[in-house]
């Protein structure tokens, strides 16, 4: 009959063990508990006070808050909507996302299983700091350097590819839609980038050298055991760089031309965003115009919540399919 194995006080070390991961599981979990909760109820605090500063605002707009494109909500009679504010919103982050998505991926998978060690921890380093630029600097760029720089680009594909409706119309500008894409597309690269590469190195070992060892090639062994196994994590870092394009303010705020109307001609002199128009107006908002500000506030909230929410419904069903579900 085996004998437990006993500590040098005289208790059984299994015991013992048991005992002191039972005293800092609970601490531990208490702690854990509360602060998902304390999200939650931040989360919620948020909702509520947009909800009651804004509430005073619709009341008094004499027309549709979410169809009207019109926003004059520091007139006599305050007429004020989202349509145009989202559209511009929306429009901007997409396009932005399309650009910047095949971007860090292929940057992030050369850092990852293309260059050579030295280089790749310098390039790492590079995108991390460019993630840490502030806003501010790029919108400065974007009006000192892009917006006449983009008149060239923008001319040529309203040239040859004015067949296509986003290209459309009958004069270009450098400050447009495209041009804002553009700024908050190299804003979200370093953050797609730098996740996706954490992501991607992430990828067990024994998969690549398995795939080489059958023949494939490098490419063959990235699409069939790197790529699988990192979309989860690749889609999360582009729904988080969806969000911060959303709710970008000043970079926009210097490159939107701040009108109001839903046009698919990203090349004109049209578009404008929640978040920008609140930089642009609550400065100088009556006490109506400061809620219609904040009611537009409460519908980037919904939007981005829409978003992350559909972000992890993908994740849930793709995550089988890779090798992080293992």
């Amino acid at each position: 009959m085996a004998t437990p194995l006993r500590t040098r006080e005289g208790g059984p070390a299994i015991g013992r063990s048991a005992l002191r991961r039972s005293r800092g599981e609970g601490p531990f979990r208490f702690t854990t508990t509360g602060a998902g909760i304390l999200l939650l109820a931040i989360m919620a605090a948020i909702a509520v006070f947009l909800i009651v500063k804004a509430v005073p605002a619709l009341q008094a707009n004499t027309s549709h808050f979410l169809t009207e494109t019109v926003w004059t909500p520091n007139a006599t009679k305050p007429v004020f909507g989202i349509a145009a504010l989202a559209f511009g919103t929306v429009i901007s982050s997409f396009l932005a996302l399309i650009m910047a998505l095949p971007v860090a991926i292929g940057v992030a998978l050369f850092i990852s299983h293309y260059a050579p060690r030295r280089l790749a921890g310098v390039l790492g380093y590079v995108i991390d700091l460019l993630a840490a630029v502030p806003s501010v600097v790029y919108g400065l760029w974007g009006v000192i350097f892009l917006i006449p720089f983009m008149t060239g680009p923008s001319t040529f594909l309203n040239t040859y590819f004015g067949w296509i409706p986003l290209f459309a119309g009958d004069a270009v500008y450098g400050k447009s839609m495209l041009t804002a894409s553009v700024v908050l597309a190299i804003m979200i690269l370093p953050i797609i980038a730098a996740i996706s590469r954490e992501v991607f190195l992430q990828a067990p070992r024994m998969l690549e050298e398995a795939s080489l060892a059958l023949g494939a090639t490098r490419w063959e062994m990235i699409r069939m055991s790197v790529l699988p196994f990192g979309r989860p994590g690749v889609i999360s870092a582009a729904m988080l760089g969806l969000g911060r394009a959303m709710g970008e303010t000043i970079a926009v705020a210097l490159i939107f031309p701040a009108t109001f109307g839903i046009d698919f001609k990203i090349l004109s002199a049209n578009g404008n965003s929640i978040a920008a128009n609140i930089a642009n107006g609550f400065g100088e908002a009556t006490p109506i115009g400061q809620g219609a500000l904040i009611a537009s506030g409460l519908v980037l909230f919904i939007i981005t919540m829409v978003v992350n929410m559909a972000a992890r419904l993908i994740i849930a069903r793709r995550k089988e399919f890779s090798g992080a579900a293992a």
